[in-house]
């Protein structure tokens, strides 16, 4: 009968020793305070240039089913990572990823978010006000919560096509011609 006691006390003894080793690797998997997950979020609104500036740049309704893209690229500007989200009916889009993918570290500082396209066809023109069309870089995270960095963007914004301005470069007039 006591062998049977003995058995069963190391048994548990060996469980208890592996739970603390796997807390412990755990626990100094990632540095104290280091994130693990790197979470963007924001909103996409519609700007109307026929409101006052006021309104014009700072406010406008928010359009739904926007699609917004996400993407990370390593040191050398090759992209390792792409994630894409639709906004919600306040029109906002949320990404959260893991900073560890495929065993290498993604860097904030190579992520941007930028504008795909907006199903509304009232609002649908690409702006770059506030850099939704050519894409803005994650600099500075919002809040840091232990174990994630949170990134709040300011909105982005699509316009109508009555507002979208037209191409006064000349590039495109064909040779000879004045008109």
């Amino acid at each position: 009968m006591r062998p049977r006691r003995v058995a069963e006390g190391m048994k548990r003894a060996l469980m208890l020793v592996a739970l603390i080793l796997l807390s412990v690797c755990n626990a100094t998997e990632y540095r104290e305070g280091e994130a693990r997950v790197i979470h963007v979020g924001g909103k996409v609104l519609c700007q109307d240039c026929t409101q006052g500036w006021n309104q014009w740049a700072f406010e406008g309704p928010p359009i739904k089913g926007c699609k917004v893209a996400f993407s990370c690229t390593d040191e050398r500007k090759r992209v390792v990572y792409y994630a894409s989200d639709e906004t919600d009916d306040e029109g906002e889009y949320d990404i959260s990823i893991d900073k560890h993918i495929n065993g290498k570290e993604i860097n904030a500082d190579g992520c941007s978010v930028r504008l795909v396209s907006s199903p509304d066809p009232q609002c649908n023109i690409l702006t770059d006000f506030a850099g939704g069309k050519s894409g803005v870089k994650l600099r500075q995270p919002s809040h840091v919560y232990r174990g994630e960095n949170r990134y709040t963007l300011e909105p982005l914004f699509f316009t109508s096509p009555m507002c979208d301005e037209p191409d006064t470069s000349g590039d495109d007039q064909s040779e000879g011609s004045n008109y």
